[in-house]
């Protein structure tokens, strides 16, 4: 089935990637100290091997940072999110109360719980489709693209889908 909407949201902001790279630089640099030139990599140095595994560890992390996706997916069925590879939800249109675009405040990013906002997927910004299920269960999906978003909703509601949009 093809969806009406879909979003793809890596974790882009440079900063981050600044931060994890000068992790990096620090095994990288104790290796270099204490397996090339044969000098102890500080007061309580690491075994080699320690070194290595510390580096092997610190590139496992930012090949996940890598491999992070938040991906959208809206169409006549309901509503999908995905955030690779830790959590996936998928909402029919008959398990939802309303949906609304707002803006929110910083919350943090991956999946995070707020108590405020409910189950909360972002990867940056500020803004998100706000989903609040028949169930009382509220979830917030980050969007770069509000405006897309907002006019896939408004064509869905008109083809017959009945969405509670609250506002938009």
């Amino acid at each position: 089935m093809k969806s009406a909407y879909t979003e793809i949201q890596k974790f882009n902001q440079w900063w981050l990637w600044i931060l994890l790279l000068a992790v990096l630089g620090l095994p990288v640099y104790g290796m270099y100290q204490q397996l090339i030139l044969g000098e102890p990599f500080g007061s309580k140095p690491m075994s080699d091997l320690g070194l290595v595994l510390f580096f092997v560890g610190t590139l496992l992390i930012i090949g996940l940072f890598w491999y992070l996706e938040l991906r959208t997916e809206i169409d006549e069925t309901g509503i999908r999110v995905r955030l690779r590879p830790i959590s996936s939800e998928v909402f029919t249109w008959d398990q939802i109360e309303h949906v609304e675009i707002i803006t929110y405040g910083f919350v943090g990013y991956g999946l995070r719980f707020s108590s405020k906002y409910g189950t909360v997927y972002n990867t940056s910004g500020n803004r998100g489709l706000a989903i609040k299920l028949k169930s009382s269960s509220r979830y917030i999906i980050g969007t770069q693209n509000p405006e897309e978003l907002k006019k896939t909703l408004l064509e869905l509601k008109r083809s017959g889908i009945g969405l509670d949009l609250a506002g938009i």
